[in-house]
């Protein structure tokens, strides 16, 4: 027996080598795969860094592209109020221009109607001294070779000059009509008119 206490303890000892070597081994295996888990966690924590720094760079883009977009729209804000600001101006200006436009429009009318009204009345007087002016300027004529006056026309208002061409000598008229009578002044001018045709 104590053959058999050899051979197990010799069995035992074989039994616990074998598991020593198994425990080796799979100590072995399991530092191989702790490896590889350090290995990826490593690559994954890369990753992630990449991955942190990528997303820290595009918060960063549209943290200044958002602010590139408020100093845009304050901008624009600003130019639009300026812009509604000169719009009113502008307005006004129109309104006023447009009421200006409308005066010199009615103005324009009212002086065509006047000018149509003028030579209307240009044209009437045109008619009337076309039949007048030859009657009259016979009359006078005829006057002046009948009473043989020639009469001084700048003389002053009131004052009635001329000079009668008699049969022998000229004589000066110099009548004050303020002072004398239209019959007095009428008589005295045919009285020098000679009748003896």
């Amino acid at each position: 027996m104590a053959a058999f206490r050899d051979i197990e303890e010799v069995s035992q000892g074989l039994l616990s080598l074998l598991c020593a070597n198994r425990a080796e081994a799979q100590q072995r295996r399991l530092l191989g795969r702790q490896e590889q888990m350090l290995e990826r966690l490593l690559e994954t924590q890369d990753g992630a860094e990449q991955r942190l720094r990528e997303t820290l760079a595009a918060e960063e883009e549209v943290a200044q592209s958002l602010l590139d977009s408020k100093e845009r729209v304050c901008q624009g804000s600003a130019e639009l109020q300026r812009l509604e600001a000169e719009l009113g101006k502008v307005t006004e200006d129109d309104a006023r221009l447009q009421a200006s436009l409308l005066q010199l429009t009615r103005e324009l009318k009212e002086l065509r109607e006047l000018e149509a009204d003028l030579e209307r009345q240009e044209r009437e007087v045109d008619e009337d001294t076309t039949v007048t002016i030859p009657s009259a300027v016979y009359v006078a004529q005829l006057y002046h070779r009948i009473s043989k006056i020639e009469w001084d026309y700048e003389s002053e208002p009131g004052m009635i000059k001329g000079i009668h061409h008699g049969p022998s000598v000229a004589q000066p008229i110099h009548l004050d009509s303020t002072q004398l009578s239209k019959k007095f002044i009428s008589d005295y001018l045919w009285s020098l008119v000679d009748t003896k045709w």
